[in-house]
C-alpha cells in the first residue's frame, strides 16, 4: 500500500505554508530588498524603485484563475519498480485535487485531496486511508503542507509567503533569485521548524527552482520546474516538475505532464466494502 499511497500523494506534492507567522510583503514605502551583487560586482538590481519591487512581487504571487484543470502525466520514481506510471491528475481551484494512476491497462490507485484531508484507494493491495494533511507531512518529515500547497506546487506557482524585509532578490541574465536572510519558522498545529528558502525565477517570473532546507538537520526539498507552456488567459503551466526528498527520508519523483485540459469532468471515488482501512501512525 504504501509504494502506491506516497507515490499519489508525493506527486500532488509538497509545500506550502499556511502558517501563523508568515504574510505577504507589505508594500510601504518602508519596505526594501536587500540588492545582492551580481558576479561581475556591481549590483544588478541597483536604482529599482518600489513599482518595480511591486512588479516582481505581483508576477509571482498573482495568477490568472482557472476553473478547473486536467493534466496527463508519466510518473517516474526512484523507488517504484514499475514505473513510469500513467497519471491523470484533475484539479477543480480552492476545491479538490483528483488523482488516478494506471500501471499498463490495470488502475492501480486513486486518491482525492480537498482543503478536509487526503483519502486514497489501494486497487492492488485492496487498502484504503482516510486521513488529514499529518500523513504526509510525517511522510515527508516536514511540517507545512496544506491543501493549497499541493494546487500550487502542481501548478509552479510560488508556495510560501515571504517578506521583503527578510529576503534579497538578486537580478542576473537568467532571471531572478529570491533568498531568506533570516530562517523562516513556519508554525503549523503547534510544530515550529525553521527553513531556509531558495528560489529561482525566469526572467518571465516563471519559478524555476524552489528549495527548503531544514536549518536544524539534513532534511530538504527541492522541486524543478522546466519546460513551460503558454495557455488562454496568460494562463502558464510546467511540463516538468521533479520533486527531490532529501535528509531521513530521501526520494526523487519526476511528473513529465504530456498533455492539459480545461474542460470540467467527473471524478469517481469510492471504497469496495471488502477493503481494509490503514491506519495512519
Amino acid at each position: 500500500m504504501k509504494k502506491w499511497v506516497s507515490l499519489l500523494l508525493v506527486t500532488m506534492v509538497v509545500l506550502s505554508c499556511k502558517t501563523k507567522k508568515n504574510a505577504m510583503p507589505n508594500n510601504s514605502e518602508n519596505d526594501s530588498i536587500i540588492v545582492a551583487k551580481s558576479d561581475e560586482g556591481k549590483p544588478t538590481d541597483e536604482g529599482k524603485n518600489i513599482s518595480d519591487r511591486l512588479t516582481f512581487y505581483e508576477s509571482i504571487y498573482i495568477h490568472p484563475k482557472f476553473d478547473q484543470i486536467k493534466i496527463n502525466s508519466k510518473i517516474t520514481a526512484d523507488n517504484i519498480r514499475v514505473s513510469p506510471l500513467d497519471a491523470t491528475i484533475y484539479i477543480e481551484s480552492d476545491k479538490k485535487i483528483w488523482s488516478n494512476i494506471n500501471f499498463l491497462f490495470f488502475n492501480a490507485a486513486r486518491a482525492i485531496i480537498t482543503p478536509e484531508g487526503i483519502r486514497a484507494v489501494d486497487k492492488y493491495n485492496k487498502n484504503f486511508i482516510d486521513s488529514d494533511f499529518d500523513y504526509l507531512n510525517n511522510l515527508l518529515n516536514i511540517n507545512f503542507i496544506d491543501y493549497k500547497t499541493l494546487e500550487k506546487i502542481l501548478l509552479g506557482r510560488t508556495f510560501l509567503k515571504v517578506s521583503d524585509r527578510n529576503s534579497k532578490i538578486t537580478k542576473n541574465a537568467d532571471g531572478y533569485q529570491l533568498s531568506s536572510i533570516t530562517n523562516q519558522k513556519i508554525v503549523t498545529n503547534d510544530q515550529e521548524r525553521e527553513y531556509k528558502i531558495n528560489m529561482q525565477y525566469s526572467n518571465n517570473y516563471d519559478l524555476i527552482y524552489a528549495k527548503l532546507q531544514d536549518v536544524k538537520s539534513d532534511d530538504a526539498v527541492e522541486i524543478v520546474y522546466d519546460q513551460w507552456e503558454s495557455f488562454d488567459n496568460n494562463l502558464r503551466l510546467p511540463q516538468s516538475v521533479k520533486i527531490i526528498i532529501k535528509g531521513s527520508k530521501t526520494s526523487q519523483i519526476l511528473l513529465e505532464n504530456t498533455k492539459f485540459g480545461f474542460t470540467r469532468m467527473e471524478t469517481p471515488y469510492s471504497v469496495p466494502a471488502n477493503y481494509k482501512k490503514i491506519e495512519i501512525k
